[in-house]
């Protein structure tokens, strides 16, 4: 048997359900659920090709007769059943894509970024490898990262649920906006694809050999 390169299994986080209100473009055609389970799959996928131990942690697109609340205490229950089952040895990156929703940017807002839960966290290091692939591929693209350097790094903080719950490193990135059209458009190119994957596996890569 081939043995894995890194210890650590990452679990891959999809977005939201099929019933999840709005999480989608204005005009309905691009559904934020379907898009992350796509990116959610070749990001898998690629990551297993190159030794390493992935799963994702929800892929059917419902959860009946669960509320939102209660899909997100499933999806913390479910990483952090894995974590003590695979003795600690994970991290948690959620794919998401972003949305400007009735503010000012609505239509306007772009560009890509990356999220911990509020602190000093072991979150950090994994942001910083993602982050620091995304730069790299976004701008040679010619598109826009978002970022917070008011605590000197680079991601976002906030009590999401999913990583403020969560016992492992967990990260959440999103990727673009879905009530942007220009956004959508790309979003749908083998470029965009092709881009976003590369973000996640070879960021999550570095972060693993970073701490082997």
């Amino acid at each position: 048997v081939q043995q894995a390169a890194s210890p650590i299994t990452i679990i891959l986080g999809t977005a939201h359900l099929s019933s999840t209100p709005g999480k989608r473009s204005p005009d309905g055609t691009f559904r934020e659920y379907q898009y992350s389970r796509e990116l959610c799959n070749l990001i898998c996928n690629k990551l297993k090709s190159r030794g390493y131990k992935c799963v994702i942690d929800y892929i059917a697109d419902d959860m009946p007769g669960l509320t939102s609340s209660q899909e997100l205490v499933k999806r913390v229950g479910i990483v952090n059943n894995l974590y003590e089952q695979l003795n600690k040895q994970v991290i948690y990156v959620s794919i998401h894509i972003n949305a400007a929703g009735n503010s000012n940017e609505k239509k306007k807002a772009t560009g890509w970024s990356i999220y911990t839960s509020k602190g000093v966290t072991k979150s950090d290091k994994l942001a910083d490898c993602i982050y620091g692939r995304a730069k790299v591929i976004l701008e040679s693209l010619g598109k826009k990262l978002r970022t917070d350097f008011s605590d000197n790094d680079p991601d976002y903080e906030e009590n999401f649920y999913v990583l403020k719950n969560t016992k492992c490193p967990a990260v959440l990135t999103e990727n673009f906006f879905q009530d942007c059209k220009t956004d959508v458009a790309w979003l749908l190119t083998d470029e965009a694809k092709r881009a976003l994957v590369d973000i996640h596996v070879e960021g999550i890569v570095d972060y693993l050999k970073s701490v082997s």
